[in-house]
């Protein structure tokens, strides 16, 4: 039973935290999908506190198909969304204010999957039918930079059946998601290609803000952005399971078995932690790179040519090396 001073003592300090939370600036993360293992980084920040330490009060408003936080973001009922590379470039195109302040991923994890040993390579894929859904940016650098065409490609209806009876077929897919699924229900391990290693060098689950943000709070951004850094690295290495729970709140489909799985994957491929990271820290972006997505994009034919893509981007709040001492 507790006694009254240790009755007390808990009042005292959930009356202090709360008190605390109600100082510190409220923000809003809109994610560009259901809650799942790759935002765990964020998700992480706000179980532990590191955003409340940096005075922010961060509440994370998951996405889905039939939500658009970028827009809600971009109308003022949102301060961040989780955006990318490419939809940033669009938006100096369109005359939207998005700029990417951090990159939680230096790959993109989407896949193509193939059945076991069927090819050896990448570039082995051309001979497969592809299945792959409408409109895909990531399927026309495909076209320009290995030759793949229009020809062999059938549309993915989020359905993995017509790969499963077709060993003449690769289809589209996430790091984490298809192969994991397949896996389960059949029990065939398909091999995996990440587009990223072949070449595509989007970033991917960027940190975005508006203009007028990034130029009249550039605390607010500040904090969240090292926060997340910290948050990612902390999810990866360190005890995520408070993370975890919270992840499973926002999203009762999903299971700590998958949450298990894409971690694993994301170390094991670098999504998050590779490259530029190891001297600069997650969350890195570099020109050099920005300018080389842009060009294979203006190659493909998937955005116009002349624009000035540094109004898509800031690099102010890193690659200043934070949280490098907590990878192990």
């Amino acid at each position: 039973m507790l006694n009254k001073k240790t009755i007390l003592t808990v009042i005292g300090a959930v009356a202090a935290a709360t008190t605390a939370s109600a100082q510190n600036t409220a923000v809003t993360f809109g994610t560009n999908w259901v809650a799942q293992a790759e935002h765990g980084g964020f998700y992480q920040s706000v179980a532990d506190g590191t955003y409340a330490a940096c005075g922010l009060d961060v509440t994370i408003v998951p996405g889905g198909p039939q939500v658009n936080n970028q827009a809600l973001m971009v109308a003022g009922r949102l301060d961040f969304y989780m955006g990318g590379t490419l939809d940033a470039f669009f938006g100096i195109e369109q005359g939207l204010p998005i700029v990417n302040v951090m990159a939680s991923f230096q790959k993109d994890p989407q896949v193509i999957i193939s059945h076991p040993g069927k090819v050896s390579s990448f570039e082995g894929l051309k001979d497969l039918t592809m299945i792959v859904q409408d409109g895909a940016t990531y399927y026309e650098w495909m076209k320009a930079a290995y030759g793949f065409n229009d020809a062999q490609r059938q549309p993915y209806t989020f359905n993995a059946a017509p790969f499963l009876v077709n060993e003449e077929s690769a289809m589209q897919g996430y790091l984490s998601s298809e192969p994991y699924a397949i896996t389960s229900e059949t029990g065939m391990v398909p091999d995996v290609w990440l587009i990223a290693d072949a070449g595509f060098s989007a970033y991917s689950t960027t940190i975005q803000a508006t203009r007028e943000t990034v130029e009249t709070q550039p605390e607010v951004v500040k904090c969240f952005v090292e926060g997340s850094i910290l948050g990612w690295y902390n999810y990866l290495y360190g005890d995520n399971a408070a993370a975890d729970a919270l992840i499973l709140t926002d999203n009762p489909d999903m299971s700590q078995d998958k949450i298990d799985f894409a971690i694993s994957k994301m170390k094991e491929e670098g999504i998050v932690d590779s490259g530029d990271t190891l001297e600069l820290g997650i969350g890195a972006m570099t020109d050099a790179r920005m300018q080389d997505f842009y060009s294979k994009m203006v190659d493909a034919g998937v955005i116009s040519g002349g624009l000035d893509i540094t109004a898509s981007y800031t690099t102010a709040f890193v690659n200043a090396g934070l949280g490098l001492d907590l990878r192990p």
